[in-house]
């Protein structure tokens, strides 16, 4: 059975976010995620993770102005000094919270960059991100997000993350293979999970269309979910969907789906 992390900047909103730890836990989950932690202090976060024997499995690096419109900076050339500050807090964070990945967005391209400029700024920027994690045992992970939902994400296809991964020439980059946005990129998500499994050290889900529960669209996850298992995944699936009536009356997917 895949084991799964409740994503709360997505589940439990009902809820203040300190207060979606303690909801998680009397949901059945034992790890969590979320995009950013930066709006409060880590001791905050790390008191709540402590109160209710929950592991945090991923944040993000600090995207730039998320209000904005920014969806990272990594691919962009003219922010490498602003991209490394960025990475050093992150680190500050994962340390005193226990997290040995980051997940770090490539980025819009901006209109300054050609696209071969924005990809060499994105591995330029990962060498630099690999390098200051890992003494500290933290991995960084990169995610292909589609372009409908975020138009111009630099990176939106699992094959195209592979290719960078080995171009940064990085032990501890990998890939963050979220089945949601792949479906609406690629489809075909059983044979790039087969094919790209050493690469995959995190997994999120949602169903489409709509971002839902899993059973509530199109992708057929009892199928995936018996393929984790045959292929022995062992990282965390990230529950990352918007529940259609509120996060506890959606969770019925798990017991529906036999996990």
């Amino acid at each position: 059975m895949p084991k799964f992390a409740a994503n709360l900047s997505m589940l439990f909103t009902e809820l203040d976010f300190l207060d979606r730890f303690a909801a998680a836990r009397q949901a059945g989950f034992d790890a969590v995620e979320f995009l950013f932690p930066y709006a409060y202090a880590a001791e905050q976060i790390a008191a709540r993770l402590r109160q209710h024997r929950l592991s945090l499995v991923l944040h993000n690096l600090p995207p730039g102005d998320w209000a904005a419109g920014e969806r990272g900076l990594a691919c962009d050339p003219l922010r490498g000094a602003e991209f490394r500050a960025g990475v050093e807090l992150a680190l500050t964070y994962a340390r005193a919270l226990g997290v040995r990945q980051l997940h770090c967005m490539a980025g819009i391209t901006p209109p300054h960059a050609t696209p071969e400029q924005a990809r060499l700024a994105f591995i330029g920027n990962l060498r630099v991100a690999a390098d200051l994690c890992r003494p500290h045992g933290i991995d960084v992970l990169i995610e292909p997000i589609n372009t409908y939902d975020i138009p111009g994400y630099f990176l939106s296809h699992s094959r195209q993350a592979a290719a960078i991964i080995a171009d940064c020439a990085r032990t501890n980059i990998f890939l963050q293979f979220d089945m949601y946005h792949m479906q609406r990129m690629e489809g075909e998500l059983s044979d790039t999970i087969r094919a790209l499994l050493p690469l995959i050290r995190h997994m999120q889900l949602a169903d489409t269309p709509g971002r839902h529960e899993p059973g509530s669209g199109e992708i057929d996850y009892r199928q995936l979910f018996a393929l984790l298992d045959e292929l022995g995944y062992d990282g965390h699936v990230g529950c990352e969907y918007h529940p259609r009536a509120g996060t506890v009356a959606g969770l019925g997917w798990r017991a529906a789906l036999g996990v």
